[in-house]
């Protein structure tokens, strides 16, 4: 198998098949990422594909769920997503589902029918980099999309009963901006049939036009953390909160509306039982781990 770049995928899809499809993301320019700065989007041939489906036949185990490489192979169109689907039935017939991290323009190129016949041939948990649904915050991190784009896009795949994931990027407006960034994005996800959402957390990483922003002041333990629970307190819709993600200082799972109120108990008796030095603290060991 062959990997021209880092592997990417979110915690809970670690015991899931790597399958090489895309090198680089199809967009690029997030302000906040460096994952594939100098990486040329580049998009494999289907023999190169086929001869990888074909090499994890030899798997000593078998394995119910391939996830695509690299950032955003959903880019790929229809046509292309169903021949890799064609190869994987043919060769790994025992494989359920077909899964990938997925930017939300990544829909435009695709119908409801086309999601329909995606999901058909194995396509479903699809994770979407929402980050947030603040038009001033997704033009300020040039995500490439507006919050009406994001609801359109994902009401299509709403509509083709894909289930799918949302990262929303805590701390992502920086000092002061916390709040805005909860209030303007729950809306949004209220109106969505979201499967989970996955909270992370920015992490200013070098080489990147935000690390480089003078003007630009990271948010405070306690405001990430009070954004994090303003965040839940306005979510009205049945999911699964996930914030397992290493990027986060304090770490949980939960049912949405079943454990909301546990959740919220237990975040802010943490908020207010801690100094931000504290959480400081906290912060920095999971930096070490």
């Amino acid at each position: 198998m062959i990997h021209t770049n880092r592997i990417i995928r979110p915690p809970f899809e670690r015991r899931s098949k790597i399958l090489h499809v895309t090198t680089g993301c199809s967009h690029n320019k997030c302000s906040f990422c460096n994952y594939n700065k100098n990486t040329t989007y580049k998009i494999r041939t289907i023999d190169e594909i086929k001869n990888d489906i074909i090499k994890l036949k030899k798997e000593k185990y078998v394995f119910r769920r391939l996830w695509l490489q690299s950032a955003d192979p959903f880019a790929l169109d229809t046509d292309y997503l169903l021949k890799i689907a064609y190869n994987v039935n043919k060769y790994l017939p025992f494989v359920e589902s077909i899964g990938s991290y997925a930017r939300i323009d990544n829909l435009n190129n695709k119908t409801e029918e086309d999601l329909i016949l995606l999901r058909e041939h194995g396509y479903n948990h699809i994770v979407f980099g929402l980050e947030s649904g603040d038009d001033n915050l997704l033009g300020k991190v040039n995500k490439g999309y507006d919050r009406q784009e994001a609801l359109r896009q994902l009401t299509k795949i709403n509509n083709a009963g894909m289930d799918y994931t949302l990262i929303y990027l805590c701390g992502l407006g920086g000092l002061n901006y916390g709040m805005a960034n909860a209030y303007k994005t729950a809306p949004i996800i209220n109106k969505l049939n979201v499967e989970r959402i996955m909270i992370n957390t920015l992490t200013l990483l070098e080489n990147t036009p935000l690390y480089d922003d003078n003007t630009f002041k990271t948010a405070t333990e306690k405001e990430k953390l009070s954004e994090i629970i303003t965040f839940i307190k306005q979510l009205n819709i049945e999911t699964f909160i996930d914030a397992t993600h290493a990027s986060n200082t304090i770490k949980f799972f939960g049912e949405i509306p079943k454990n909301k109120m546990h959740i919220i108990d237990h975040l802010e008796e943490i908020l207010n039982n801690n100094t931000e030095e504290q959480l400081k603290q906290k912060h920095k060991k999971i930096k070490q781990v």
